[in-house]
């Protein structure tokens, strides 16, 4: 919570709830008991995901699968009448004391002659049937698998079809069941070692084989989950989950990006049964009693103290407690006071835009939908919006094992919230991981940097110079005009993109707009008026200067609410909080915006060209921007020609080309660059010694070499290339990539000077 206040997440916190909470627990017992009722939920013998270590049944979907490298056991099955064997194959050959069949497809014409014969189990000397079943794939391994009802989902159900006995023979605690001979009280692996060499031993192991296959572990304690027979509640899924797969469907319920509607689509049309009791110590006890005196058992929304089938009062509460996400189903609606119909329930219900991780759509979300379809009738939201999850900067996921987890406490005390929460924005696409790198935190700070200094430097000026009034009194120019169409440009793009939920292009086009056209390039142009003096151009621009800022606040609002809550306050010319100022739209700046300036953009942008390959040029040469230098260029189209020598002055403010000339003709020893309508060039006249530029260049070009051979040499290196994480590999890639770019600008840049 504390953490989510310091990241300022704008939440009303009087309204905080906690899972245990009293309102809580009442919703839980109602739907508990509902559904129960209904015949939804009811208590059985079945097969559960169980963690040894942490000593629970889990769901499906709290087990995590890995591909592990294993083995696979052959193994001899001889037939009771001695007339040969049938051999299975086992990744568990633990598992096999608690045979109880072999099974084989009814179509597998290598066994249809066997079907009905019985085989003596190895070790345990128990005469076990072989049985003909069509969930047997006959084209793996032998085609006769061994079935093992206590400790195999599959096996249980084939078990219950052909009236199998039920043998355990692992206990709760990864031990190996009493009654099992020297077997007995070992650890499963250890066992597994001692049957191996038994089976071995007693010539009934055919071979061994390598076998790659995924394997369940326990999501909270990473232990490798054991299927066991348990006594269970479960909630029957099929009839919930239909009402959910048609919401989507129908496109009552959305999900972006699209691509996660399947996802969900194809988890619930193959939905099992949910085991919802855990052998935890804490949670929402389930509400049901067992009565000793008639055997009758209770479910009740309060607490039980007499049976009320026998009227005894030797009452014993089942001990098991709720899978926390049965509580958490239920949020939408029980946080607004449900089962009782409040006002906050009316207006809050549904939502309208739910924000999660990929990683619970099925732990979380669909069963939020299920419930709320149930229980209100209405899907709890319209849109669940999906993001990616933060990693390390080599790919990894995030945890305390590898120890490289980031507290994002941590990087706000150093870099501020703003900064923090602007990268995690920037650079990311709905739906993707995203790499926390350092780096880019500090580009959030310097940019939050940016927005301060020209924020400071509009309220110095502010204090000597009051603001206008109305737009009628603005003496506008070109470069007014040009960042009061940016501004609106930048609006409409914004708010399509949050629209869209694509947010890191929403800030992406902010952080364009406030660093560049608004710092780089309009900020530089006013200094001049600023400094000058005509008190209504003064004033123009200190009006405009104003308006875009203070809009681009509040567009930049919902990225970056502490810094633009800050400096908006600051403003002499607006009052109250940003959080309640309205959103920005283009109609505010109607008044600003001129029919005249349909080839305002077009305009602009080439003298912005001009600027902006002065600057790359200088660049190139290792010269500081802001140094003065002759600039001369070369006019290609003639409607572009009275436009650029109008405003030459905004060539030399942004890219100090003093002096700046026009030419027909490439002057002699100049750099030189082409672009839609003008050549410009550079001059080295007294701006650079050609022969030390050339030496410079070939000794930074050799060294991009040097880069690039030790790069593809470690590519080539097929061991590096197969063993290292995919993620190193590709920065290696990328590397490589930067440092040819590199080289071919290089070689450009050498040839150009030496043909001078």
């Amino acid at each position: 919570m504390y953490q989510l206040r310091t990241l300022g997440a704008s939440c009303d916190w009087e309204r905080e709830r906690f899972t245990m909470d009293a309102g809580c627990s009442k919703a839980v017992r109602k739907v508990f008991v509902t559904l129960y009722n209904e015949g939804l939920i009811y208590r059985g013998k079945r097969i559960t995901n169980w963690c040894p270590k942490c000593n629970t049944a889990l769901s499906d979907i709290e087990v995590e699968h890995e591909t592990e490298q294993g083995h696979l056991w052959h193994l001899r099955y001889p037939f009771a009448d001695g007339t040969g064997y049938v051999e299975v194959a086992t990744t568990r050959p633990e598992t096999m004391l608690g045979d109880t069949g072999v099974a084989v497809h009814p179509d597998d014409d290598r066994y249809k002659n066997l079907v009905g014969k019985t085989v003596i189990l190895p070790l345990v000397n128990r005469e076990i049937p072989l049985f003909a079943d069509s969930y047997v794939d006959k084209n793996f391994g032998t085609g006769a698998v061994k079935v093992t009802p206590a400790h195999d989902p599959n096996d249980f159900e084939m078990g219950l079809r052909h009236n199998l006995a039920q043998v355990k023979v692992i206990n709760n605690d990864g031990t190996m069941a009493d009654g099992l001979g020297k077997y007995s009280g070992l650890d499963r692996y250890e066992c597994r070692k001692l049957i191996v060499a038994d089976l071995e031993a007693a010539g009934v192991l055919s071979s061994v084989e390598n076998h790659e296959h995924a394997v369940g572990h326990c999501q909270r304690c990473h232990t490798t989950i054991e299927p066991l027979i348990s006594v269970q509640w479960f909630v029957k899924m099929e009839s919930l989950a239909a009402p959910a797969i048609e919401a989507v469907k129908s496109g009552a319920l959305k999900f972006v990006p699209e691509r996660f509607t399947k996802i969900y689509i194809n988890w619930l049309e193959n939905i099992r049964d949910w085991c919802i009791s855990r052998q935890l110590w804490w949670g929402h006890q389930i509400p049901a009693w067992y009565c000793d005196d008639c055997g009758e058992t209770t479910v009740s929304e309060v607490d039980v103290t007499e049976c009320p089938h026998c009227h005894g009062k030797n009452l014993r509460r089942d001990e098991d407690v709720l899978d926390t996400w049965f509580s958490s189903a239920l949020w939408p609606f029980s946080t607004m006071g449900w089962p009782d119909e409040t006002p906050e329930l009316k207006k809050f219900y549904p939502t309208s835009v739910l924000v999660t991780g990929y990683d619970i759509i099925f732990f979380w979300v669909s069963r939020m939908v299920m419930m709320g379809l149930k229980f209100r009738g209405e899907v709890p939201f319209r849109k669940v919006f999906i993001h990616g999850l933060v990693r390390d900067e080599q790919g990894r996921k995030m945890s305390k094992s590898l120890g490289n987890g980031v507290d994002p406490v941590e990087v706000i005390e150093k870099y501020g919230a703003d900064s923090l929460r602007f990268m995690l924005v920037t650079g990311n696409t709905p739906g993707n991981d995203l790499r926390f790198y350092w780096s880019r935190v500090e580009s959030a700070r310097n940019f939050a940097n940016k927005i301060w200094n020209a924020s400071r430097f509009l309220l110095m000026n502010l204090e000597e110079t009051p603001l206008p009034l109305t737009p009628e009194t603005l003496s506008l120019e070109l470069a007014d005009r040009w960042i009061i169409q940016r501004l609106a440009y930048r609006i409409d793009n914004v708010t399509d993109n949050l629209e869209r939920f694509e947010l890191g292009e929403a800030a992406r086009q902010l952080y364009e707009f406030i660093w560049f056209e608004f710092c780089d390039y309009y900020i530089e142009l006013t200094k001049a008026r600023l400094y000058g003096s005509d008190a209504r151009v003064k004033a123009t621009a200190l009006f405009v200067l104003a308006k875009v800022l203070e809009t681009a606040l509040r567009l930049l609002h919902p990225f970056m609410p502490f810094l633009t809550e800050t400096i908006r306050q600051k403003l002499p010319h607006v009052e109250g909080s940003i959080m309640l100022a309205p959103y920005p739209t283009r109609a505010e700046l109607n008044g600003l915006i001129f029919a005249e300036d349909g080839d305002l953009h077009q305009t602009a942008n080439f003298i912005l060209n001009v600027v902006k390959t002065v600057r790359n040029l200088k660049s190139e040469l290792g010269i500081d921007s802001r140094k003065k230098s002759a600039v001369v260029v070369k006019v290609t189209r003639d409607d572009f020609a009275d436009v650029l020598k109008s405003h030459a002055r905004y060539v030399t403010e942004l890219a100090a080309a003093d002096p700046i000339t026009f030419a027909d003709e490439k002057p002699a020893q100049a750099m030189s660059a082409v672009i839609d309508g003008a050549e410009v060039y550079l001059p080295l006249a007294g701006l650079v010694d050609t022969d030390k530029e050339i030496a410079r260049l070939t000794k930074e070009l050799e060294k991009f070499r040097t880069v690039a051979a030790s790069t593809a040499g470690k590519l080539k290196n097929e061991r590096f290339v197969s063993k290292a994480p995919a993620a190193v590999v590709q920065a290696e890639r990328d590397k490589l990539a930067a440092a040819e770019e590199k080289i071919s600008s290089l070689e450009q840049r050498i040839a150009q000077l030496q043909s001078l």
